[in-house]
């Protein structure tokens, strides 16, 4: 056992020597052992619903992913949170706002994704973004591993692989979307066919999943919906923290107030939906790497009609459909993070 244990280590200093941390790191931890695990390209619509603004700093704040690209992707057009034809431009500015509150500017690459979906499943919306992601899959220099985090549409990955498909096997792509697989789960009631982020651009889905052979690590709308956040803890522990905390629980303010004047009730929870992306790559767990306190069922990839409905497909590669999140602890190491950061010297 001990021999096992040494041979796993020394083969994780090797792989961390090869790739440091990026040096305008938020720094959390004072001569800090953690360093990178894996390298991640960060993709959503962060001009949309707030909860991609708590995504993309809880990421900032994890010294075990090596960021390599920030991206702002479109929205539907015409959507409530966004309507105009520049989305990705608004969302690219809403990134760099975040990295400005917390003295970042000009520590990652930023990019602009396409402001607008597929015309069809061949042709790539070409885009500052989608060359960012062909460039760092195709890179020979690092071994650690590469995933495309998407809390949005998947214009930008979907447009990656149409310029350059032998990225499909040097990455792995977790979305936040989807509708809900009907022997796994009821969707919600009042609930829409076509899922919110799989709506932004089905045709990108399309692409990913009925083409692609990109390994995906999928949390759909039955287990994003899981990961809920109480307004008591959003004035607690989240806009108790710095500039950054307050930041994030205004936009969320925003959102409760808005929807008061539009006689809509949300409740005393905020869903902070895209945050998973965090929880299955910076806590995965020490040895033997993987997201081992949430639970996901192995299945082929259905072929996704024009309706945006699963449809069967026997050939499909086996993707991750996760069912059960670790919210504890993906809401604890936000909550812990921030007051470090707030603190830190």
């Amino acid at each position: 056992m001990f021999k096992k244990l040494l041979s796993i280590l020394l083969l994780a200093a090797a792989t961390c020597s090869a790739s440091t941390a990026q040096e305008g790191n938020a720094k959390l931890f004072t001569d800090s052992p953690v360093q990178p695990r894996m390298r991640v390209i960060i993709d959503n619509d962060f001009g949309g619903d707030p909860d991609g603004l708590f995504q993309l700093v809880q990421h900032l704040l994890s010294p075990s992913v090596e960021i390599r690209g920030i991206i702002g992707s479109h929205l539907r057009e015409g959507d409530g949170w966004d309507p105009s034809k520049e989305s990705a431009t608004h969302a690219k500015q809403k990134a760099e706002e975040v990295l400005q509150i917390m003295n970042l500017s000009n520590t990652y690459s930023v990019y602009q994704g396409s402001n607008f979906a597929l015309e069809n499943d061949s042709t790539a919306q070409k885009s500052d973004a989608a060359s960012a992601i062909v460039k760092e899959a195709m890179r020979d220099d690092t071994k650690l591993p590469l995933y495309i985090v998407c809390g949005a549409g998947l214009t930008d990955i979907a447009s990656a692989y149409l310029m350059e498909p032998k990225i499909a096997n040097r990455l792995t792509l977790i979305w936040i979307g989807g509708p809900e697989y009907p022997e796994l789960a009821t969707p919600p009631p009042g609930y829409t066919t076509l899922e919110y982020n799989l709506a932004i651009d089905l045709k990108a889905g399309q692409v990913v999943f009925n083409q692609s052979t990109i390994p995906i690590w999928q949390i759909p709308r039955n287990v994003y919906r899981q990961v809920m956040m109480p307004y008591s803890s959003l004035l607690t522990r989240v806009k108790t923290q710095g500039k950054i905390g307050e930041y994030l629980t205004s936009n969320v303010e925003r959102i409760m107030q808005m929807s008061i004047k539009h006689h809509f009730n949300v409740g005393e929870v905020y869903i902070v939906g895209d945050s998973p992306l965090v929880l299955l790559t910076s806590l995965q767990s020490s040895f033997e790497p993987d997201p081992s306190s949430s639970f996901y069922v192995l299945r082929p990839s259905p072929l996704i009609n024009n309706q945006g409905i699963y449809e069967t497909n026997h050939k499909g590669r086996n993707i991750r459909v996760y069912t059960q999140l670790d919210v504890q602890l993906l809401l604890d190491d936000l909550y812990s993070k921030l007051i470090l950061f707030n603190t830190r010297k």
